[in-house]
């Protein structure tokens, strides 16, 4: 078990990112939050097993239809097991 904490870049606000990254992270067991931040992006931290994040954050790379995602920053962390399910935070 692991946990990632992402920023994702570029269109990912008004296109139901949030809501779709919640949904993926929902298929494939993850557990953590997403929230936008002000300055347009969007912050994620996800735990689960080490094949589900990768696929996860693979998934992240590109986002929803309607998302244009220019870049994406993971940081590997230890598991902490804080979450017990996956959350948008407002």
């Amino acid at each position: 078990m692991k946990q990632v904490h992402i920023f994702v870049s570029g269109r990912v606000q008004g296109v139901f990112y949030r809501a779709n990254t919640r949904k993926k992270a929902k298929e494939l067991g993850i557990k953590g939050w997403v929230r936008n931040l002000y300055d347009g992006r969007v912050e994620i931290t996800a735990e689960g097993k080490e094949e589900d994040l990768k696929k996860f954050i693979e998934w992240c790379k590109k986002g929803p239809e309607l998302a244009f995602v220019e870049n994406i920053k993971v940081e590997w962390k230890d598991y902490k097991g804080n979450y017990k399910d996956f959350s948008v935070v407002r």
